[in-house]
């Protein structure tokens, strides 16, 4: 006989597959010879019960959806470490989905994870996501949804990050402090939030040390890659000779500005000191190592995930689920490129 069912039992015993439930749950209801003959011949069988089949009957599916937009990114890959952890210690399977910073996908793959009913859903968005009707469509399926890293204020849903303008304003206020006033900076594209508080962060530093803010110092890094540092350090030095820091979106933007000023006889951080954002594992295997802003990333996976199975949790037990923002805290982590 193949996988043992409830079914088989019953028909086996002559008895109703109820009765061979409430058996197998020791149920006062059912008489004690009824329950020794429905587990001797179970164990005889050997039946095992069908996780799924159970999980149906209680409305879960014990799994959930994550969505995040890169898979070739140390902090994506390093936040689902945590989150497939966290998950893991809490009895759920994780389905990983890659949206390639694509809408559309993203669209296509939330369409996905309510097709296989999954308990909850995780989501960094999208960089080009504006239209976010797809996202509302969990809201108004109940399906619990917290966002992560980047987020909108648009949805209604917790939310799980850093406090993005503050940490790049730290990083820029220590720049000044240690005697920069020419202050570039490559910045991120609209949307998500995150990438404005970072600019925001950068613009208000400057303003609280009366630096004048210079529009033409900001440069919007669409892909945040290696090549765009090293291209606009190019571009940024031509049109700002006098520039004395360079302040990146990200540890890969920043190590490309690094690159072009070693290639180029430019000495960081004597003439230009370079600082990062996110502390990425190969900011600390660069020559200098470079100077960065540290946010917890492991930890961000496993607050959101804890923060995602407790609102499945309280929705199941029909509980009032109150969405809050949790932010993390972060540093600024001084290294060879800053002085």
């Amino acid at each position: 006989m193949g996988n043992v069912t409830l079914k088989n039992i019953a028909e086996i015993l002559g008895i109703s597959i109820t009765t061979v439930s409430k058996a197998l749950k020791d149920y006062p209801d059912v008489n004690k010879e009824t329950r020794d003959s429905v587990r001797l011949l179970a164990e005889k069988l050997d039946y095992k019960p069908n996780p799924l089949a159970i999980n149906l009957r209680n409305k879960e599916s014990k799994t959930l959806g994550v969505i995040i937009p890169r898979v070739d990114h140390n902090f994506y890959s390093t936040v689902v470490n945590g989150i497939i952890t966290e998950a893991e210690d809490r009895g759920y399977l994780v389905i990983i989905l890659f949206s390639g910073d694509s809408s559309s996908l993203e669209e296509d793959q939330v369409k996905l994870l309510l097709e296989k009913r999954v308990d909850g859903v995780l989501m960094s968005m999208a960089t080009e996501t504006e239209e976010i009707g797809h996202i509302k469509e969990l809201i108004k399926k109940k399906i619990p949804l917290v966002l992560f890293d980047k987020t909108t204020e648009e949805i209604s849903c917790s939310k799980v990050r850093i406090d993005d303008k503050k940490a790049s304003f730290k990083a820029v206020e220590y720049l000044i402090e240690t005697g920069c006033k020419n202050i570039v900076h490559f910045r991120g594209p609209l949307p998500p939030q995150a990438y404005t508080d970072r600019f925001l962060g950068y613009k208000e530093a400057l303003e609280k040390h009366n630096i004048t803010y210079d529009p033409s110092n900001v440069y919007v890094c669409d892909e945040l890659t290696f090549n765009e540092g090293y291209e606009f350090t190019k571009k940024a030095l031509e049109e700002h000779p006098e520039t004395d820091a360079i302040f990146a979106m990200t540890d890969l933007v920043a190590l490309g500005s690094l690159a072009y000023c070693q290639a180029n006889g430019i000495r960081v951080p004597d003439q230009i000191s370079i600082m990062g954002f996110s502390n990425w594992f190969m900011s600390q295997n660069s020559t200098p190592k470079l100077s960065t802003v540290h946010q917890p990333i492991k930890e961000l996976g496993k607050e959101a995930i804890s923060i995602l199975i407790e609102e499945i949790q309280q929705r199941k037990n029909e509980f009032p689920v109150k969405h809050f923002t949790a932010q993390l805290p972060t540093e600024v982590i001084a290294r060879g490129t800053t002085r």
